[in-house]
């Protein structure tokens, strides 16, 4: 290593350019090698950089995510019904209602992918440097009441409101009491211009009855579905074709007719 070839590497150190200091030796074998000149040299270096911070801060951007599953829209088998909608879903992968600050309904009966075509969804965002945050509604219900009780609230519905993308998983599942009621309808009015994912059992249409309150139900999810891409996904579960394989299964024999 030339003394030259040390300094640089220290000053990387120094300006804390690890992006550059990971491929240096490879670029100056390179620019030894006269395959690269000094402007090449240099901007090669600078990409390095620029891809590491992008993927450490996609990384970061995926842990906050705190998806149940890592799953892409390019693993979900579009093939698994015929009942799916499956350009629908594709469409929705260009990501223009996230952009238009629109939300996603998707609703159909239980193991038909549901969860995976939001989670799907939301990371496409996460790829695009959204910052997104997926949570089984329930959950999200028993944290804010937990901010009631010991006034952290409005801190917390701050941190529900922040994401560019909110996924609330089986939504509507069961009766909601008013409190619970009052923090949905505070969630969505404050989210307002921010794209949900919603994943529901239950049509939209059969989501009113859940709440206590008919003008609180009127105003929320008025709201919340006038400006929604809903998508019904219907068709035999998708969990089956998900089952590890039991290697003791054997095949079945062929019939001989």
């Amino acid at each position: 290593m030339s003394v030259m070839d040390s300094a640089l590497r220290e000053s990387l150190k120094s300006l804390r350019l690890s992006g550059m200091l990971e491929t240096l030796d490879a670029r100056l074998a390179q620019a030894h090698g006269g395959e690269l000149g000094h402007l090449d040299f240099l901007q090669v270096l600078c990409q390095d950089e620029i891809t590491r911070r992008e993927t450490v801060a996609f990384q970061r951007r995926l842990a906050r995510a705190k998806f149940e599953q890592q799953v892409t829209l390019e693993e979900f088998d579009f093939t698994a019904s015929s009942k799916l909608p499956a350009a629908q879903i594709r469409d929705l992968g260009a990501l223009r209602w996230l952009h238009s600050g629109e939300s996603v309904i998707l609703f159909g009966p239980v193991g038909v992918g549901k969860t995976h075509v939001a989670q799907a969804l939301g990371h496409l965002a996460v790829r695009q440097g959204a910052h997104v945050r997926f949570a089984k509604t329930s959950r999200i219900l028993a944290d804010l009441a937990g901010g009631h009780a010991d006034r952290t609230w409005d801190k917390r519905i701050r941190e529900l409101v922040r994401p560019d993308v909110l996924i609330l998983d089986d939504f509507a599942m069961r009766q909601l009491g008013a409190s619970q009621a009052d923090d949905l309808y505070e969630l969505v009015s404050e989210r307002q211009g921010r794209s949900l994912i919603i994943t529901s059992n239950r049509a939209p249409s059969d989501w009113y009855p859940l709440f206590p309150n008919p003008v609180v139900a009127e105003s929320l999810l008025d709201r919340l579905i006038n400006t929604s891409h809903q998508v019904i996904m219907n068709g035999p579960s998708y969990r089956p074709n998900k089952r590890p394989k039991n290697p003791t299964d054997k095949p079945a024999k062929p019939t001989i007719t």
